[in-house]
């Protein structure tokens, strides 16, 4: 059988492979599981993790898709979304810094946002969506102002999550009422 992947592409895959082994090992060395657990155990514990580790990657890089919106990307949106990773997911800093970098690899190379949607559509329940609605509006104002690629791009986010719009308008008034 012969490999018809152009070279430059098997050496992009062989980097990706890279890169998710080392941040999946950061992960596992922080979050390894406890001396004298079951096997079983250990493993559902393991895939779990993996989970959920996959769906912060993806509310993470969802949050870049919208600071990207409006092309650029500052130093407070940079802050805000740090912050977020490591309140919301109660990482320390090293660790949501790694996320970031991962999540903002993984953007950088899909093709469209379903891959992170999908993710979180499936797994999160009304009130965490509700929630990640918040964040990404807390973000879009951080700023000060609502750019017009920042709105669209949240509200076809949201449409993708399956968020209904006054869940989202409540999203908006608690992130405004936040930064007040």
């Amino acid at each position: 059988m012969t490999d018809r992947t152009p070279a430059g592409r098997r050496g992009n895959r062989a980097v990706e492979v890279a890169v998710r082994e080392s941040i999946r090992q950061f992960f596992a060395e922080r979050m390894a599981p406890t001396n004298g657990e079951p096997h079983g155990k250990a493993q559902a514990r393991l895939d779990a993790e993996d989970e959920r580790q996959r769906l912060h990657v993806a509310a993470c890089a969802l949050l870049l898709e919208i600071a990207h919106a409006d092309d650029t990307f500052s130093e407070s949106e940079q802050l805000h979304i740090e912050a977020v990773m490591r309140r919301h997911f109660d990482l320390d800093e090293e660790t949501a810094v790694a996320l970031i970098e991962l999540a903002e690899a993984e953007r950088s190379k899909a093709i469209d946002l379903y891959q992170f949607t999908s993710l979180i559509r499936d797994n999160y329940d009304l009130g965490q969506k509700t929630l990640l609605a918040e964040i990404m509006w807390g973000l879009i104002l951080t700023d000060g102002e609502v750019q017009r690629h920042e709105g669209y791009m949240l509200r076809k986010i949201a449409n993708l999550l399956d968020l209904e719009a006054g869940y989202l308008s409540t999203a908006r008034k608690r992130a405004a009422a936040r930064l007040d």
